[in-house]
């Protein structure tokens, strides 16, 4: 799990991710409620209006606008361009467990302890409609993704499916028959109901605490006080309950499907967050935390990302690195992606596929070191566990059919990071942090110390560059010595001039420029991520964080391009330029393979802006 960022507060009951900005409500058992930048790690606003702790919450997917639910009976309707309470919607009789936007009406679901589920009319703040049946704390309802069904979930160890497709009807179709005609029971003057019962899932052995839709199929997934983990599966005429996941050793509190993967993520008061296989029904990840019992989870709908609410705050995660290992060649860039390596031509930006990577791995590849002149790669995994961790050695095929492209059998071996030390010579850092030379056999050929080092990188032939915690060292292979140190903190990434005259370390929010000699010829500190960089032919250092391009000269001088914004930009010409240079740029850092030398031609535009376009 990469954990992207993290709150302390008073325990959070509800989160909701906003579908195209960085940001995440979250609602607090205090009665807060906080909006947070998840990217720029900063609270935007907080909202305190409800009496008592805050338990549901839900951006709408279009405006500006955001509902919660309390423990003081009160559905409230926010806008957050305003910063103020909008209305209340005033009926439930007890404590308020969810609420939830429909994606195309103008709806509200909410879930109660006083045994109801209600639908509201945000634009004329009516009641519209009561679902009744459940015969204890209704804990979670949910509106289906694309489909006129209700899921919800209750402590009476039931999940229930409703189908709502008579008040979609009644509603939102011409002459339809005004709410107070029918009553907000939801029967009109004839008996017929809008909101009917379509299947009663059983099979918990305790109370029911969370139910949601799959994005997609016809499934549904719960979780209950009974420590498990439901998948259920439906059609027009009944549910059945495909499996349980069991692993949990504590009430599970939320369980919520992957929107992309065949996943099921899962949490509970025992502390900890499970990931679950939804084919195998197995557990494949596990993430405790110490002393905080999570309560509430949310998953973005459009990224690969997740929020957790635990006692003391939230995290906000990734279950799995999505930077793709690569490695840039004169024009060529060799990057790995769904189990094959793929290379891309810059200069006629043909994107194929060379040769299908050994299976067997759970991990995804990350890190790759490229032998040009074996046409040879290394591509290392990092497993959890570190020492679990293995590099493969494989020879790319000279000649591959792209649409069927050759599978080679690699040389996989463990070890931490693999790297080209020569032609025929690489060096591994081993589980026990030594160094080992190897060759193109994946034979030992000699063992080198070293001083302790968690990481390698590549410096040249015969040279690396060792990592530890304070600093960096530049180690002479050959010699066995260390040439010159650096200190600088939990350096992440490395990168070379195309003539190796110049290197940069980068940190979580920092870089350091350095010559050959890795002598520091300049320090950038950023308040938020530095996330990867690359060298422009004329020796500026372009570098992207969470939200900027920049670029920095070598005596240290850091400019952010706006173009656009200037009003002495210069000429249409200038202007028009500096926006596709931004723009090629912008793409090559957000997509696939986070490497900004795609374009030299754009790149180099940067660095020789006039003055008045900077």
């Amino acid at each position: 799990m990469l954990t992207k960022f993290e709150t302390k507060s008073a325990r959070v009951k509800g989160l909701s991710f906003h579908p195209k900005r960085p940001w995440v409500l979250a609602s607090l058992h205090n009665g807060v409620i906080q909006l947070w930048d998840y990217r720029m790690c900063t609270l935007i606003d907080k909202f305190d209006e409800h009496d008592g702790p805050v338990r549901g919450i839900d951006f709408h997917k279009q405006q500006p606008l955001f509902v919660s639910g309390g423990d003081d009976y009160k559905i409230k309707v926010w806008n957050y361009k305003l910063r103020r309470c909008l209305f209340t919607l005033l009926g439930h009789l007890d404590y308020i467990r969810t609420t939830f936007f429909h994606h195309e009406y103008p709806w509200i679901l909410s879930a109660s302890d006083d045994q109801t589920i209600r639908i509201w009319n945000w634009q004329s703040r009516t009641c519209v409609c009561v679902l009744t049946g459940h015969n204890h704390y209704v804990m979670c309802a949910q509106f289906h993704p694309s489909e006129d069904l209700v899921v919800s979930a209750s402590l009476d160890q039931t999940v229930r499916v409703w189908d709502i497709s008579g008040l979609r009807k009644k509603n939102l179709s011409p002459g339809a028959v005004e709410t107070e005609v029918r009553g907000i029971s939801g029967v009109d003057l004839f008996g017929a109901s809008d909101a009917v019962v379509k299947h009663v899932l059983e099979g918990h052995d305790r109370g029911v605490n969370w139910a949601a839709f799959h994005p997609s199929m016809p499934l549904i997934v719960s979780g209950a006080d009974d420590r498990q983990v439901k998948i259920w599966r439906m059609n027009e005429s009944k549910a059945w309950e495909l499996d349980t996941c069991r692993g949990h050793y504590n009430n599970v509190s939320c369980a919520v499907f992957h929107p992309r993967q065949e996943l099921i993520l899962s949490n509970s008061e025992d502390k900890s967050i499970r990931v679950w296989d939804m084919s195998k029904r197995t557990g494949v990840q596990t993430f405790r935390r110490d002393h905080d019992r999570f309560w509430v989870l949310g998953a973005h709908p459009n990224l690969n990302l997740f929020a957790a609410g635990h006692d003391s705050g939230m995290i906000v995660f990734k279950l799995e690195r999505e930077r793709p290992a690569y490695a840039v060649h004169g024009n060529m860039l060799y990057y790995v992606k769904d189990r094959f390596l793929r290379q891309l031509d810059f200069n006629s930006s043909k994107d194929t596929a060379v040769m299908q990577l050994r299976s067997g791995s759970k991990f995804p590849v990350f890190s790759m070191s490229y032998n040009p002149a074996e046409n040879a790669v290394l591509l290392c995994t990092r497993a959890t566990n570190l020492e679990n961790s293995t590099y493969d050695l494989y020879s790319i095929p000279k000649e591959s059919d792209s649409q069927n492209p050759d599978a080679p059998e690699g040389k996989r071996s463990s070890g931490l990071t693999a790297v080209w030390v020569a032609r025929n010579r690489f060096a591994v850092l081993d589980r026990m942090h030594s160094l080992l030379i190897k060759n193109l056999k994946n034979e030992i050929v000699k063992k080198v110390q070293v001083p302790s080092c968690e990481e390698i990188f590549y410096a040249g032939t015969g040279s690396l560059l060792l990592r530890d915690a304070d600093g960096v060292t530049l180690f002479d292979v050959q010699q066995k010595r260390s040439l010159a140190t650096v200190k600088i903190a939990k350096v992440k990434y490395v990168v070379w001039s195309s003539d190796t005259s110049h290197v940069a370390l980068l940190a979580k929010h920092a870089i350091m420029i350095c010559n050959r000699k890795l002598e520091s010829l300049c320090n950038i500190h950023e308040n938020i991520r530095v996330k990867s960089g690359a060298w422009d032919e004329s020796g500026v250092f372009i570098y992207t964080t969470s939200n900027h391009i920049k670029y920095a000269l070598t005596s240290g001088y850091v400019l952010q391009p706006r173009p656009w914004m200037s009003a002495a930009a210069g000429s249409v010409w200038v202007r028009q330029r500096c926006c596709r240079a931004t723009t090629r740029l912008w793409k090559c850092a957000t997509r696939g393979p986070r490497t900004l030398t795609s374009s030299h031609s754009s790149i180099s535009s940067l660095a020789t802006w006039p003055s008045c376009a900077r």
